[in-house]
């Protein structure tokens, strides 16, 4: 059965044609399966292998339904990367210490879906640019700031020297992570992600609970 809301069926000679109303509105549901198969298709053979063709049978709609929404693959890629972080709140990253972002880090890390998606993502920066551009603007961009207010926070707290920048280690802990997705198995468990975050941070000074600053009154 297929979710497509504008039929492909032939009416008869001797029927009259069906009239529509001007901006029809189009089918939530099937916006939904399509952008859900793109997004499958992504993750599951990237985006070089993808089709409008191959969406259209996933989604249980036909050709034309997927480019009257989207004239074009990479429109759809776009929109599906889009569309795979619509609920992210940026206030949810609003994480009081090192200890809660590294702990929301092997969260997300910790899930094979989402590690193998960011794969594809980084996969397509000279072929198809576009895709990870959603995803900084989406997702990435939000998060790298609030990992520069934690690390921010950690270096006022003393749990970082105070000679540390927060954006060189912000940039740091990005290649670290795309080295864990690359060098480590989608098995890998929150736990571990987390453990592999501490003791990275653990090489450039990071202390477990605040040190106390040196009174320099005599």
């Amino acid at each position: 059965m297929k979710l497509d809301d504008d039929s492909e069926e032939h009416t008869l000679a001797t029927s009259p044609p069906p009239t529509r109303a001007p901006g029809r509105p189009r089918s939530r549901e099937a916006d939904e399966a399509i952008l859900a198969a793109a997004l499958d298709l992504l993750i599951e053979r990237g985006a070089g292998w993808a089709s409008i063709e191959q969406v259209a049978r996933r989604a249980g709609v036909t050709r034309a339904t997927v480019y009257r929404r989207f004239p074009t693959l990479t429109d759809l890629l776009v929109s599906a990367v889009e569309w795979e972080y619509r609920d992210v709140d940026p206030g949810s990253m609003d994480w009081p210490d090192i200890d809660s972002m590294v702990t929301a880090w092997a969260g997300h890390l910790g899930r094979p879906r989402a590690r193998k998606l960011i794969r594809r993502l980084y996969s397509t920066v000279d072929d198809l640019p576009e895709l990870l551009r959603a995803y900084h603007q989406a997702h990435g961009s939000h998060r790298g700031l609030a990992v520069r207010t934690t690390l921010e926070r950690a270096r006022a707290a003393g749990q970082l020297p105070p000679d540390s920048d927060p954006e060189i280690l912000q940039q740091m802990l990005s290649g670290a992570a795309l080295q864990h997705l690359a060098a480590h198995p989608d098995t890998t468990g929150p736990e571990e992600v987390r453990s592999y975050f501490l003791a990275i941070l653990g090489q450039v000074g990071l202390q477990t609970s605040p040190v106390p600053r040196r009174s320099t009154a005599r």
